[in-house]
């Protein structure tokens, strides 16, 4: 079981000081837009990830000529209640805790109350680049395995000193071999674990995903979903031996795990160059609900999850199949944005779903 009981909301984009409790297990949220229906969902996701969803740069987060902002959200799981603070001083270490005991690493959070979103831009996952589709990959895994995230900032990290050491030899007109290697070695280990997890529970999602897809669009479609990375073909050493003048003249790593991607089809042809627009949101569904299944699979309870203007994307036939499996077969707390009280009311209704309705 995981709920989110109370959360209390100080500064936090366009709030001054809030506090919302949620007495129930599906959570309708309504509002005229820049109300801050998103931003409320935005701070559980806060809350649960120890950053936002929609913005990497935490300044764009506090209320506007404020010094910084502060979250405190009351969860409940089966290890009991789960008190996490945030706050954000504006400048310097952001503190983040846990009944009173504060991380000294962030990433330790990643994984404790897993939650998955769904929100009007995802559709960049099947439609845009390769990096939202890794990031869909990696948001997945980085809450079922704790190394897998240690890793990956690993990674980032000695890339980021790789691409540095390259950009110093162009400067310098001479290329440190020994030194190049020694960084290379640092790649190659964490690059390698990456690798396998990926292999590995991309084959745990894609029978998710095929299945979903076929509740979401109820056809006969054939939907299939392949990861592809170089280093299902050659080591990854060689892998940079091959592309180092490549990388030498761009300055920068052309090829490596961060350049890993996901291929969708639709009846054998690439799915963003055929797919209607309810095909590709029946897709991102399908993604979304398969990543919630896994995380329900691994941890033996289902997560939270977050609709942010999800009435919009899906006509009213899928989303009365999403809901109910949603709200009703998975016993879930699920929070729902929408711009029409009335809407939420109805939908309810038909799925006999006791739900909350907030008004903001």
């Amino acid at each position: 079981m995981l709920r989110l009981r109370k959360i209390i909301i100080t500064h936090f984009k366009n709030y001054g000081l809030s506090s919302f409790e949620f007495t129930k297990n599906v959570v309708g949220i309504c509002g005229l837009n820049g109300m801050g229906k998103t931003n409320l969902l935005d701070a559980v996701y806060y809350s649960c990830f120890t950053k936002s969803y929609f913005t990497n740069t935490d300044s764009l987060n506090i209320n506007f000529e404020k010094d910084g902002f502060r979250l405190e959200s009351d969860f409940e799981n089966n290890a009991g209640s789960q008190k996490i603070i945030c706050i954000n001083r504006g400048s310097g270490k952001k503190e983040f805790s846990i009944n009173e005991v504060q991380y000294e690493k962030l990433a330790k959070h990643i994984g404790v109350l897993p939650a998955v979103i769904i929100a009007p831009d995802d559709v960049e996952i099947i439609i845009g680049g390769s990096e939202g589709r890794r990031r869909y990959l990696d948001s997945v895994i980085c809450q079922l395995d704790v190394e897998y995230l240690q890793q990956l900032i690993i990674y980032n990290k000695v890339l980021l000193q790789r691409n540095s050491l390259l950009k110093r030899f162009a400067e310098q007109g001479k290329t440190d071999y020994e030194l190049l290697e020694v960084i290379n070695n640092q790649l190659i280990v964490p690059a390698q674990f990456i690798f396998e997890k990926r292999m590995i529970f991309t084959q745990k999602l894609i029978p998710l995903i095929e299945d979903f897809y076929q509740k979401i669009a109820d056809n006969n479609e054939q939907v299939n979903f392949v990861y592809t990375s170089k280093l299902q073909i050659e080591s990854f050493k060689e892998i940079l031996k091959q592309s180092f003048e490549k990388d030498r003249i761009i300055q920068r790593t052309a090829e490596g795990i961060h350049k890993d991607d996901i291929h969708f089809s639709l009846n054998g042809q690439l799915f963003k160059s055929i797919a209607s627009q309810g095909q590709r949101k029946s897709l991102l569904f399908a993604l979304k609900l398969a990543q919630y299944q896994l995380l329900k699979n691994y941890k033996s309870y289902s997560p939270i999850l977050l609709l942010d203007d999800v009435f919009e994307k899906l006509d009213e036939k899928r989303m009365n199949r999403l809901l109910h499996w949603v709200c009703n077969e998975n016993g879930g707390q699920v929070f729902i944005t929408d711009t029409h009280k009335q809407r939420l009311e109805n939908i309810f209704e038909q799925l006999n779903i006791d739900g909350q309705i907030i008004e903001l």
